[in-house]
């Protein structure tokens, strides 16, 4: 990839975001109906490639049945106040109300509250009494903690999500995750991330991952950029996971993980462009936070935003501007790509003339000047 001098002592790579990039049709266009958006992990097959972010603005086990009777996965998040309070109504209540630029204080003391292992079987059992497939997500630090009594409760999918999720984490601690050894151990797929390069990527694979995360997620709220300077735009990490994907389907035998582009989704187009550059499905949060029957009623925050030492996140202002079904399916009722993700995606990819998913990872692309 073609690199830049950035001084004398320091070379850097060019890079790409989603906004940097644009689609191009190919010599033949398809009919709207002839699209077909159904994406698999593991044994789990599903109508869309469109996650729900396990972020409490967007995903309640009421919220992650909706979402499954549209077609898709939504994740929920095993840390949130679903599992620190047998009833978060009055906090989500509260929390729309706050001020957004004095939030965090107020959030670090919601998160404060202990998780209850309890709390966690409970809601694992009502998004399982509800029929779905259950997906849930904890973070690096707790997954030694809490996974047995997540999959002991019955979860389908396993989600290790955090900032930066490497296969060798080097600590001198004791209990520190090793994905090498705890995924293998495991009975139920796990997807885990994020990372933002290809050896980090092939990496995660090596571990058994059925799916590897791509970012790090939350791109609406996250502020790690700024607080940690840490940040790659999303396209070239998803083309170069993706090489990833390619090499290890390879070095294995034949074994597929699944490349999932999580953050920087707040438009349509955005899912589209990911898709096109290697991604096989994506996480949206902050669309979804739009939703009039979201948790988060408008408000749009994620874990990173509570943490009680170096928050980095925000708590923001989205509005609403429909029902979770009209986000996903539409009728829209705005042209500026906040709904009907899959029609949007079904008409990018027919415009571009392509019938699946890994067809439309062929797409040809051009870079802004």
């Amino acid at each position: 990839m073609s690199d830049v001098e950035i001084g004398r002592s320091k070379r850097g790579r060019v890079t790409y975001s989603f906004d940097d990039i644009s689609l191009v049709p190919s010599r033949r266009t398809r009919e709207v109906d002839l699209v077909s958006l159904a994406w698999k992990i593991d044994a789990y097959t599903f109508e869309h490639p469109v996650i729900a972010a396990p972020m409490d603005s967007v995903v309640s086990p009421a919220t992650a049945a909706t979402f499954s009777q549209a077609g898709g996965l939504a994740i929920l998040n095993l840390e949130g106040l679903w599992t620190r309070y047998e009833d978060p109504s009055s906090v989500l209540s509260e929390i729309s109300r706050l001020e957004v630029k004095e939030g965090i204080s107020r959030l670090q003391e919601l998160y404060s509250r202990p998780i209850d292992a309890d709390l966690m079987k409970t809601r694992i059992q009502q998004m399982r009494d509800s029929g779905i497939t259950v997906a849930g997500s904890l973070s690096p630090q707790r997954t030694v903690q809490f996974a047995k009594t997540v999959v002991d409760a019955g979860v389908d999918i396993f989600v290790i999500r955090g900032t930066t999720v490497s296969a060798e984490h080097v600590s001198n601690g004791e209990g520190a995750l090793n994905l090498k050894e705890f995924i293998y151990e495991l009975d139920v797929p796990v997807i885990v991330g994020g990372c933002a390069t290809y050896t980090a990527a092939l990496h995660l694979m090596r571990t058994g991952a059925a799916g590897v995360l791509v970012g790090f997620g939350g791109g609406a709220a996250h502020t790690t950029a700024d607080v940690l300077g840490v940040r790659v735009p999303m396209a070239s990490a998803v083309a170069d996971v993706a090489a990833a994907r390619r090499d290890y389907l390879d070095e294995s035998g034949g074994r597929y993980v699944s490349v999932i582009a999580d953050g920087s989704m707040g438009r349509s187009g955005d899912v589209a462009k990911a898709i096109a550059v290697g991604a096989d499905a994506v996480v949206v949060g902050s669309a979804f936070a739009r939703a009039t029957d979201a948790p988060g009623q408008g408000r749009h925050w994620g874990i990173e935003a509570t943490h009680g030492d170096l928050p980095r996140g925000e708590l923001v202002e989205l509005g609403t501007v429909g029902t979770l079904e009209q986000i996903l399916h539409g009728p829209s009722r705005t042209a500026d790509g906040t709904m009907n993700f899959l029609g949007a995606l079904r008409r990018a990819m027919a415009t571009c003339g392509y019938q699946d998913l890994k067809e439309f990872q062929r797409c040809e692309v051009v870079v802004s000047p």
